[in-house]
């Protein structure tokens, strides 16, 4: 049995499993918390918002995202790719269903709890824009762009965040401070640098490559693109633009 065949069987299992137990607990609801009449669960759980440090929320993002890297360079592209679209498929279910299901919903919040925004209680949450993200990535673009768009995400989104939280003070867009733009381009350029070294990449204009895909990696971080969640926007916009850094450079 092949390991992409074997995540779809049990992602299938455990989806068709969840459905069952969610239309049993429409059934037997306690009205914990909800004025008489209504129909709808209100959660007690009290969840972080994006002006808290979450630090939990963080080492959640960094690990999960390098454990990502860490799988598709196991898998390689082709099943890399399978796997990104059916967990992403199979994240995207609960995700949808939890918002009119409130058993689901409760199940999904409480065990999230440490790691859940308060925004992200009644819409899709930062893991399944992530995963779409990281499935447009390794469907359209080069391994070394996929991962290094990646390690972006991991490394320099959480520091860019940190750094602003407990330091920033001059805001430049929104709530984005200089100085986790500052932490965020350093953070990419020391990455980049070290990937182009151990990778042979464009080592012999290394720091001038080094330099641009920090200030891609700071860009793609800072810039909002309309309301999109910075899981999607960040790694797309870093890819995109690293392209066109190999193509000039011929890393390509």
């Amino acid at each position: 049995m092949s390991p992409c065949f074997f995540i779809f069987h049990q992602t299938r299992k455990g989806l068709i499993s969840l459905a069952i137990f969610c239309m049993d607990g429409m059934h037997s609801k306690t009205n914990i918390g909800m004025p008489s009449g209504q129909g709808d669960v209100v959660l007690k759980t009290t969840f972080k918002t994006k002006s808290d440090l979450h630090l939990a929320r963080k080492t959640w993002h960094c690990l999960g995202v390098l454990f990502i890297v860490f799988l598709y360079y196991r898998l390689g592209r082709i099943r890399g790719t399978e796997v990104a679209i059916i967990v992403t498929a199979a994240f995207l279910v609960v995700d949808i269903l939890r918002q009119s299901l409130p058993t689901l919903n409760r199940v999904v919040c409480t065990l999230l709890s440490p790691i859940m925004r308060e925004s992200e209680r009644n819409t899709l949450a930062g893991t399944s824009w992530l995963m779409i993200g990281t499935s447009i990535l390794v469907f359209t673009f080069s391994k070394d762009v996929v991962t290094l768009s990646l390690l972006f995400l991991a490394i320099a989104d959480p520091l860019a965040s940190f750094v602003g939280h407990k330091y920033g003070k001059d805001k430049i867009v929104g709530q984005k401070s200089l100085q986790g733009t500052l932490a965020a381009f350093f953070a990419c350029m020391i990455v980049s640098a070290c990937y182009f070294y151990f990778n042979n990449l464009m080592t012999e204009r290394i720091l001038i490559v080094s330099l641009l895909a920090g200030i891609i990696g700071a860009l793609s971080e800072l810039l909002p693109i309309g309301r999109l969640d910075d899981n999607l926007t960040l790694p797309l916009l870093s890819a995109l633009l690293l392209r066109y850094l190999f193509i000039v450079f011929g890393g390509a």
